[in-house]
């Protein structure tokens, strides 16, 4: 368990709210102008927004998974392409906490300076998550060649993760400084939703991978407390998504909505639907913070345990419930949007259509009905849940 300061964890909040309310107000309009917010992550980088859980004697805040986790529901409030965005960067530190100590010493320095770190994943062509690309010896260094399509943060990152298939047919990850040559970047992401977070196709040419840019290998096949970790930052997304439309309905209500001709009222925010309505996603956008937040204290109990298997599938089990229901609610509550106003709910400058796409795309990630039928199977059968990426 990261060692923690109080006054580390109070220094990085403090930060947070000083440059949330700017990341809100400009949110809806960068992502319906395209506009990259390669200067807001910047920010949030400079301010150590993505060291809350480094522990302390390196330097960092050493924070609770549970409260990193709040903080990334804030911050998806606030912008939830940009909290996809961040989320390797998120993700490389838990990978460093359960990883060894030569490469903390390397790579946390780095992230204490302010770097952004991005990926370079998923393939496509042929089995989900399969690998094609390859990663070869050339004398005192490697040469990697393929071509990734889906690279989150890639484009606004200083150094991008990423794993290729090695001589002997196993996966070598690495980390690349973003200028490498033959590495090329392309701004060629077209979901329906997240548009901004750069999750376009990286091109790997013949690429050279220095020995220190490998990380170790994990020795068997036991679970990692980095997947959980990386499946509840999908569903504290979707919690922010659902508070963010929550936001939106409340002030598309108050300010701009008339009631409709039969309404029993002169305003809308007094009709009774509309209230319903306002409520309905109050109490969802609630509710999906609350299951996330408690499946964040699973994974801190793995951790205070020291990572047996039994708490981690205890904690993965716990994110799958997290997850399913946080999906439901930010869907359910975008959709309610436009419940609280007539026809120019939907006009393209209110961009409140960007919940529901936004959450849509966030739940293609991993299916929930999958997670429902893990649990489902944990709680009749015992059954442990899969121990890949994705539980």
């Amino acid at each position: 368990m990261p060692t923690r300061t109080t006054t580390g964890v109070a220094r990085l909040l403090a930060g947070a709210e000083q440059l949330l309310p700017d990341l809100a107000a400009g949110a809806a309009d960068r992502e319906r102008l395209r506009d990259l917010p390669h200067a807001q992550i910047r920010a949030l980088a400079r301010a150590g927004l993505f060291t809350f859980r480094i522990p302390d004697e390196y330097g960092g805040a050493g924070s609770s998974v549970r409260e990193v986790i709040r903080f990334v529901v804030d911050l998806a409030a606030a912008d939830s392409n940009v909290a996809q965005a961040v989320r390797p960067a998120f993700g490389r530190v838990e990978g460093l906490l359960a990883g060894s100590e030569e490469e903390r010493k390397t790579w946390f320095p780095r992230f204490l300076a302010g770097h952004v770190f991005g990926n370079a994943g998923w393939e496509t062509g042929g089995a989900n998550g399969a690998i094609s690309s390859r990663i070869t010896r050339t004398g005192d260094h490697y040469t990697v060649t393929g071509t990734k399509y889906y690279s989150t943060g890639a484009l606004y990152a200083d150094w991008i993760g990423t794993a290729a298939l090695g001589d002997d047919g196993e996966k070598v990850f690495f980390t690349l400084p973003r200028d490498r040559e033959g590495l090329r970047l392309a701004d060629d992401f077209d979901g329906i939703g997240q548009r901004l977070t750069a999750s376009g196709t990286t091109e790997l040419d013949g690429v050279t991978v220095h020995p220190e840019e490998i990380s170790a290998r994990a020795a068997g096949d036991g679970r990692s407390p980095v997947t959980p970790f990386l499946q509840l930052y999908l569903a504290a997304v979707e919690a922010g998504i659902a508070r963010n439309a929550l936001a939106d309905a409340v002030s598309f209500a108050r300010e701009r909505a008339r009631p409709i001709q039969h309404s029993s009222t002169g305003r809308a925010a007094a009709d009774p639907y509309v209230r319903h309505a306002v409520g309905e996603i109050a109490a969802r956008a609630y509710a999906a913070e609350a299951a996330v937040d408690r499946a964040a204290g699973a994974i801190d109990r793995a951790w205070e345990a020291g990572l047996t298997q039994e708490t981690l599938t205890t904690a993965s089990i716990e994110v799958a419930q997290a997850q399913f229901f946080a999906v439901e609610a930010a869907l359910k509550a975008a959709e309610l949007v436009f419940d609280v106003g007539g026809g120019s709910a939907t006009a393209r400058v209110h961009n409140l259509d960007r919940h529901w796409r936004n959450a849509r795309t966030v739940a293609n990630h991993n299916p929930r009905y999958w997670k429902a039928g893990v649990v489902g199977a944990y709680y009749l059968d015992d059954a442990a849940p899969p121990a890949n990426g994705l539980f």
